[in-house]
């Protein structure tokens, strides 16, 4: 890990309370699909953890959420700031075809893992849930990667109306290696229909360094695990949701 002061290349609004925000970085080397970096936003004493949407070269990408009064004050952010990582463990690029399933801000760190399987020449089927039309972001960027992509919103303003299963089930989808991020209800989902794959908990963070135990999950042997140390990504069936 390395903590350095980024540029900000652009930092836009690109869905409801959706910010995107590329910076250029030395960090971008050594980071992998999956993995997150501690953001500083003064005046606030902790950091924020926020996933890795995209590789570019000498640049990364985070993409996050309006949650509270740090985050508002991101949206305000243009000349620099203060970062450290790559954090944590990422997402494990195998040799075969993937589903990868993403909610709400869970979305985009798989966006740089569809990119790094469909590089390694595999079929890569991606399912998207939101509560509603207005939420709903990425799903064209998927679409021009080369990605199959469906879409679900609880209110069936746009795709399947309901969950991302529904929309599994709905398109027949028969990949069996899944890779998910989102929320806890639809990664308990995903962990009783699926045994292959994998789940980023990155939604559990809080510090992001190990120090708050806020993140505490056990495994199947009852070992506590601290999300943003040991994972946030973990083997689907390894974790106790």
């Amino acid at each position: 890990m390395k903590q350095e002061v980024a540029k900000i290349l652009s930092n836009i609004e690109i869905a409801k309370d959706i910010w995107k925000m590329e910076l250029q970085t030395g960090l971008a080397k050594m980071a992998k699909p999956g993995q997150f970096i501690e953001i500083e936003v003064p005046p606030f004493f902790l950091r924020r953890p926020i996933s890795i949407n995209e590789i570019k070269g000498d640049s990364l990408v985070i993409i996050y959420k309006i949650l509270g009064e740090g985050t508002l004050q991101m949206t305000k952010m243009h000349d620099t700031i203060d970062i450290f990582g790559p954090c944590g463990n990422g997402f494990p690029i195998e040799d075969r075809d993937v589903l990868l399933v993403g909610g709400g801000v869970g979305v985009p760190p798989l966006y740089e893992t569809a990119k790094q399987y469909l590089k390694n020449g595999h079929q890569v089927d991606v399912v998207l849930g939101f509560n509603d039309q207005s939420q709903i972001f990425f799903e064209q960027e998927f679409k021009e990667l080369g990605c199959k992509v469906q879409i679900a919103t609880m209110d069936g303003s746009v795709g399947t109306k309901g969950t991302v299963l529904d929309a599994i089930h709905e398109q027949k989808i028969s990949t069996s290696f899944v890779l998910a991020c989102g929320p806890l209800p639809m990664l308990k989902a995903l962990q009783k229909e699926y045994t292959e794959g994998y789940l980023s908990l990155e939604a559990r963070m809080a510090c992001g360094i190990g120090a708050c135990m806020g993140c505490v999950v056990k495994d199947t042997s009852d070992h506590a695990l601290r999300v943003c140390k040991d994972g946030p990504v973990f083997p689907i069936q390894e974790v106790v949701l």
